[in-house]
């Protein structure tokens, strides 16, 4: 397995993690421009606060503990497309590419066939928040795992 299937699959178990915790199943990892993880992190939005996503707190770490160099060659590697709010903070903070496995639209999809209705927020791209960051995604080979824990996560709440 090859380091960004590495930090892939980490992104998944962190998922399972947040769900297995009752939150929403998201996680990332934040690695250097060697590939070595320097911080980790996944949703908790349910245990901690409604805006806790592990993108966000990944970008406030990385705003105070690297260098704009050290920021603008980073990977962030993530279970989901960031939604409106994680985007703009990866984008303030300067942080560099971003990898994620379902996009938002997929997500949206998702939610659709589980029976949920709109969000309150409009979801958008990432690369509609932070037009000129580099984004890669969706890997299509880890989606049936994502789409396996969203669903898990909505029937725990709507069943």
């Amino acid at each position: 397995m090859n380091t960004v299937d590495q930090h892939l699959s980490r992104c998944v178990e962190l998922a399972e993690e947040a769900l297995n915790a009752g939150d929403a199943p998201f996680g990332s990892v934040l690695v250097d421009a060697m590939g070595t993880v320097l911080r980790e992190d996944r949703n908790r939005v349910n245990t901690v606060a409604k805006t806790y996503h592990p993108e966000i707190e990944l970008a406030r770490w990385a705003a105070e503990n690297l260098s704009l160099e050290q920021r603008k060659k980073t990977v962030m590697y993530t279970s989901g497309e960031h939604c409106p709010m994680c985007s703009a903070a990866h984008g303030w903070a300067e942080l560099g590419k971003v990898v994620y496995i379902h996009s938002t639209q997929h997500l949206t999809a998702w939610h659709q066939e589980f029976g949920l209705s709109g969000s309150r927020v409009k979801q958008l791209p990432i690369s509609d928040v932070v037009p000129e960051l580099e984004v890669e995604g969706p890997i299509d080979d880890l989606l049936p795992q994502m789409y396996q824990l969203h669903k898990r996560y909505i029937s725990s709440k709507t069943g």
